[in-house]
């Protein structure tokens, strides 16, 4: 196996880039558009994920 050299190699991070964008194609909807608190606190949650990885990984942790 290979060693990862970025942090856009770790499928965990790939497979949560696929879920924030279908999330935010999601929230693009007229039902989540007018609920703008769950709107913009699952977008966040979801780039969280993202960023929290590519974070971990930065620190060589």
């Amino acid at each position: 196996m290979a060693a990862i050299e970025r942090f856009e190699d770790i499928k965990a991070w790939q497979m949560a880039r696929e879920l924030t964008n279908g999330i935010y194609a999601t929230v693009k909807q007229p039902g989540f558009a007018r609920d703008f608190g769950l709107r913009d606190q699952i977008t966040r949650a979801s780039g969280s994920v993202m960023h929290n990885i590519a974070e971990g990984f930065d620190s060589d942790h």
